[in-house]
């Protein structure tokens, strides 16, 4: 039996997922929740095995109920449910853990497909979006970056040299300047100098 909590401050939508979910033989919906910490509350309480939970909530948003989450109850899958597809919210999701990430415009059989992939232990993205993820959270998705490469790209910002971020990192120097290019490849970006700008303009944090 899959146990799912849904968090989503539009009741509405909730309604309709629910209508979805709750007459599938192989999926119990424990709770819902109408903003970030109400959720937590649930999932400490209910401990579902999936998450469905929006990134724009009241009181604690979906990426920062992610991250507490996972720290918490690490078996737990989420799926991040939202409006906003740009990569930047996508990777911030990954960052903090989710399994999956769905757009509210997707057929709610879609939500379906997702919430039986991410239980499996699979990843899932919403088919509109330009990403790809892979089980191996090392292995890139496609205009997403691996959490090494977020730590990277954190280092570079603070002004570290490939040498300095290789010993703070404790990894080869060569593995930094191999990462260095495949950012500058995934994100389509021209050089190490609009990498730097990039890295400080988006001020990734860990």
């Amino acid at each position: 039996m899959i146990r799912i909590a849904i968090a989503e401050d539009h009741q509405s939508l909730i309604d309709g997922i629910k209508l979805l979910l709750e007459y599938e033989e192989d999926i119990e919906i424990v709770g819902t929740a109408n903003d970030g910490e109400a959720l937590l509350d649930l999932v400490r309480l209910k401990q579902p095995n999936v998450v469905i939970t929006d990134i724009r909530m009241p009181k604690m948003d979906g990426i920062t109920a992610t991250k507490l989450i996972k720290n918490e109850l690490p078996h737990t899958k989420i799926l991040g449910f939202t409006m906003f597809d740009q990569k930047e919210a996508i990777q911030q999701m990954i960052n903090a853990g989710a399994s999956g990430y769905l757009l509210k415009n997707s057929p709610l059989e879609e939500v379906l497909k997702a919430v039986r992939s991410v239980y499996s232990g699979n990843t899932y993205f919403d088919a509109n979006i330009e990403a790809n993820a892979e089980n191996d959270t090392n292995k890139k998705a496609k205009g997403v970056l691996t959490k090494r490469q977020i730590e990277i790209l954190g280092l570079i910002a603070q002004g570290k040299t490939s040498r300095e971020i290789a010993d703070d990192l404790f990894i080869g120097l060569h593995t930094v300047d191999t990462h260095r290019k495949n950012m500058i490849r995934i994100l389509g970006l021209k050089g190490k100098g609009e990498l730097m700008r990039f890295a400080i303009e988006k001020k990734y944090k860990f």
